[in-house]
Formats: structure tokens, sequence, C-alpha cells
């Protein structure tokens, strides 16, 4: 069994913000609520998930 590492962004605050946290799930990306990382996920395709970080990098 392969542990799941949850990330969130390093420009993320320690005071409570709106944050994600992210984590490869074999095929997919993982995001879930910092706030709440026992609740549910969204299971997003690795190439969407890129493509989104490409467009918010070009702004």
């Amino acid at each position: 069994m392969t542990r799941v590492v949850w990330r969130k962004s390093s420009r993320s605050t320690t005071q409570g913000g709106a944050c994600v946290e992210v984590a490869r799930l074999g095929a997919s990306v993982g995001v879930r609520d910092s706030k709440n990382p026992d609740a549910a996920h969204l299971p997003v395709a690795v190439s969407a998930f890129t493509d989104l970080l490409l467009r918010i990098k070009r702004g």
C-alpha cells in the first residue's frame, strides 16, 4: 500500500486561510480542503491539473 502525501502550497499561511492540499493518487491528483482533511477529495486528471497550473502561472 502506497502512502498518500498531501501537500499545501508554500505560499499558504498558518493563519487559517482558504487553502487546498493536493496529492498524487495514481492516475489522478486529489484536491481537498486543508481545513477539513477528513472530508472527501476531488479527483482531477493529471493532464487537467497540469493544464490548470500552466494557466495560473500565465495569469
